[in-house]
Protein backbone atom coordinates (compact mmCIF):
# COMPACT_ATOMS: atom_id res chain seq x y z
CA UNK A 1 0.00 0.00 0.00
CA UNK A 2 1.47 3.77 -1.10
CA UNK A 3 1.94 5.87 1.82
CA UNK A 4 -0.32 9.09 2.10
CA UNK A 5 1.03 12.30 0.41
CA UNK A 6 2.47 14.91 2.61
CA UNK A 7 0.50 18.09 2.95
CA UNK A 8 2.47 21.22 3.48
CA UNK A 9 2.58 25.02 3.02
CA UNK A 10 4.38 27.23 0.76
CA UNK A 11 4.26 30.37 -0.96
CA UNK A 12 4.58 30.86 -4.86
CA UNK A 13 7.51 32.55 -6.42
CA UNK A 14 8.12 31.83 -9.48
CA UNK A 15 5.67 30.37 -12.30
CA UNK A 16 7.22 28.38 -14.78
CA UNK A 17 6.16 26.99 -18.41
CA UNK A 18 3.58 24.52 -18.56
CA UNK A 19 1.59 25.09 -15.65
CA UNK A 20 4.62 24.44 -13.34
CA UNK A 21 5.18 26.91 -10.56
CA UNK A 22 8.44 27.14 -7.57
CA UNK A 23 6.54 27.02 -4.49
CA UNK A 24 9.06 28.15 -1.51
CA UNK A 25 8.32 26.01 1.74
CA UNK A 26 8.50 27.20 5.10
CA UNK A 27 12.19 26.93 5.30
CA UNK A 28 15.10 26.58 3.05
CA UNK A 29 13.12 24.03 1.06
CA UNK A 30 11.77 24.93 -3.09
CA UNK A 31 9.55 22.23 -4.94
CA UNK A 32 7.83 22.20 -8.17
CA UNK A 33 4.62 21.49 -8.35
CA UNK A 34 1.67 21.62 -10.88
CA UNK A 35 -2.17 22.44 -10.11
CA UNK A 36 -3.66 19.33 -9.03
CA UNK A 37 -7.53 18.74 -9.66
CA UNK A 38 -9.58 21.71 -7.60
CA UNK A 39 -7.41 24.47 -8.78
CA UNK A 40 -7.68 23.60 -12.47
CA UNK A 41 -11.24 22.73 -12.84
CA UNK A 42 -12.47 25.79 -10.89
CA UNK A 43 -10.22 27.52 -13.23
CA UNK A 44 -8.75 29.28 -9.66
CA UNK A 45 -5.66 31.70 -10.37
CA UNK A 46 -2.48 31.55 -9.23
CA UNK A 47 0.30 34.18 -9.15
CA UNK A 48 3.33 34.97 -7.22
CA UNK A 49 3.10 35.42 -3.83
CA UNK A 50 0.20 33.49 -2.90
CA UNK A 51 0.06 30.99 -0.23
CA UNK A 52 -0.78 27.61 -1.59
CA UNK A 53 -1.25 23.89 0.12
CA UNK A 54 1.08 21.69 -1.37
CA UNK A 55 0.63 18.09 -1.53
CA UNK A 56 4.02 15.88 -1.85
CA UNK A 57 4.85 12.86 -2.74
CA UNK A 58 6.77 10.15 -0.30
CA UNK A 59 8.68 9.38 -3.16
CA UNK A 60 10.38 12.47 -4.28
CA UNK A 61 9.61 15.12 -2.13
CA UNK A 62 10.62 17.52 -5.10
CA UNK A 63 7.79 17.44 -6.73
CA UNK A 64 4.35 17.95 -6.01
CA UNK A 65 0.42 19.33 -6.86
CA UNK A 66 -1.07 22.54 -5.51
CA UNK A 67 -4.12 21.42 -3.83
CA UNK A 68 -5.69 24.80 -2.51
CA UNK A 69 -5.10 28.52 -2.69
CA UNK A 70 -4.96 29.65 0.80
CA UNK A 71 -6.28 33.39 2.62
CA UNK A 72 -3.61 35.72 2.55
CA UNK A 73 -3.86 35.43 6.47
CA UNK A 74 -3.26 30.99 6.20
CA UNK A 75 -7.09 30.37 6.57
CA UNK A 76 -8.84 27.97 4.31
Amino acid sequence: MPAPPVEVEGRVVELLPHALVRVALDGPRFVVAHYGGGPNRNYVRVLVGDRVLVQLSPADLGRGRIVRRLEPDGRT
